[in-house]
């Protein structure tokens, strides 16, 4: 069952699914699809086809706009503004006419891979992407993509290190580190330069146990 408060602004073809709450005073444009067990917090806005997956977690008054694409499992903390014009302008050089407000060649992508975190007070750029499960820090300016299980911080936003699917920071990036690591919650990752990659024990461990089968075979 869907969850609507009755202050919420929902225009024609918005669909949700299953599960969903929309709290107080959030307004969402035509055409929006927002996914399974969503909270979207309130006096949030969600512009007219933006996509969001399912278990998508927005705080309140959070601003995103059209082209924008939300995997599942992602968090998005309060104040949080996306954009979607590199050089926005209010007219055309003659002043005489607004620029339509409908997306045109001006309109430039975002998407946020799936697990990933945006702290509060963030501003998201365009034309880039913010990867699986890395995690954007509260009040940072995102002017270019973020890689999969980056912690960025800052303005703009640089990367100081590697997070967990738990949250956690499990390493500290200094130089060009290479290896394997693992954080308290016990999953291990391996990483090349700046590269951070998910380790699969499973299947490590089937090929371990293979090798030894052939070697007494």
């Amino acid at each position: 069952m869907t969850r609507i408060h009755p202050t919420a602004i929902i225009e024609d073809g918005v669909t949700f699914g299953d599960g969903t709450s929309v709290w107080d005073n959030v307004h969402i444009r035509h055409g929006a699809s927002i996914g399974d067990e969503c909270i979207i917090g309130e006096k949030t806005y969600i512009a007219y086809d933006v996509n969001i997956g399912n278990r998508v977690k927005i705080n309140a008054m959070v601003y995103i706009c059209a082209a924008v694409t939300i995997e599942d499992g992602v968090m998005i903390s309060a104040s949080t503004t996306f954009t979607n014009d590199r050089f926005p302008r209010a007219t055309f050089p003659d002043l005489k006419s607004l620029r339509p407000s409908e997306p045109d060649e001006h309109t430039l992508p975002t998407l946020v891979r799936e697990g990933a975190t945006i702290g509060a007070g963030c501003i998201i750029g365009n034309d880039l992407e913010i990867g699986r499960w890395a995690m954007v820090g509260m009040g940072s300016v995102v002017t270019k993509s973020v890689p999969d299980f980056h912690l960025v911080l800052g303005s703009p936003a640089r990367s100081i290190g590697a997070v967990c699917k738990c949250g956690l920071l499990f390493h500290k990036f200094v130089n060009s580190d290479s290896g394997d690591f693992a954080c308290e919650c016990g999953l291990e990752y391996t990483i090349d330069g700046l590269d951070v990659r998910e380790r699969n024990l499973t299947t490590e461990n089937t090929e371990s146990t293979e090798n030894k089968l052939i070697s007494v075979a």
